[in-house]
């Protein structure tokens, strides 16, 4: 399929996956930018959904980019390193996301602690909660939306088997459906209990990164294994 690769193709869909990456780190600074220059979006924290989105779509840049390595490394290289990067690269994630579960569980407890303890509580959450920047951040997720577009646009240009990695196919597909339920959880909520929505929705994509990880570093362990193997004979 190499043979056969159209590189620049390729190269655009890595840029693009990257800016999307990049948009979803620094999505608390663009927010938080905003909301210093409009008192109605006065808000401390943007949320952490759109953030949690880069560990998902991390793992996504990971596969192309593990793909595509053939392209600057040999076969030979690549078969010996595959296993052991894929295995710290999935492990790191999977302690990021099972961290970043329970972060996000703890503020989404305290939200609702907040919120229904009238009237002292409440007042609290109203203050620092309440005036969650949506617009800014349905803004971000359009802009993040559209780079991902654009990425798997340009993903099929550069060779249409692509099409038949399952497992890319499918990490690509829940990197999609994440986005669209945070927009959802975002778009449909009033806007003072939107902070407690996002929260909902970044325990969902945290989730799915940490199923994501794990199905990786499972997948790892044949490769590392094969490759032991094989440096094994040589010696």
């Amino acid at each position: 399929m190499l043979d056969t690769l159209r590189k620049p193709f390729l190269v655009v869909a890595l840029i693009l996956l990257a800016l999307a990456v990049l948009a979803e780190l620094g999505s608390g600074i663009y927010i938080d930018a905003d909301a210093q220059n409009a008192a109605q979006y006065a808000v401390d924290d943007p949320g952490l959904g759109i953030s949690y989105l880069a560990i998902l779509d991390g793992l996504v840049l990971f596969t192309i980019i593990l793909i595509g390595a053939p392209l600057v490394i040999s076969d030979r290289v690549q078969g010996r390193i595959q296993g052991i990067v894929t295995f710290i690269a999935a492990l790191l994630a999977l302690v990021g996301a099972v961290v970043m579960i329970f972060a996000a569980l703890g503020l989404l407890l305290l939200m609702v602690s907040l919120l229904l303890a009238v009237p002292f509580g409440t007042l609290v959450y109203m203050a620092k909660y309440a005036a969650f920047a949506k617009t800014p951040a349905a803004v971000t997720l359009s802009l993040i939306m559209g780079l991902k577009l654009g990425f798997a646009v340009f993903l099929v240009l550069a060779h249409q088997r692509f099409l038949e990695n399952k497992g890319l196919v499918l990490i690509i597909l829940t990197s999609f459906l994440a986005t669209i339920i945070l927009s959802f959880l975002h778009g449909i909520p009033p806007r003072f209990l939107v902070s407690i929505t996002d929260g909902i929705g970044a325990i969902i994509i945290a989730l799915l990164a940490a199923i994501w990880a794990l199905f990786y570093l499972v997948g790892s362990i044949p490769a590392i294994i094969k490759a032991l193997r094989v440096d094994k004979a040589l010696t």
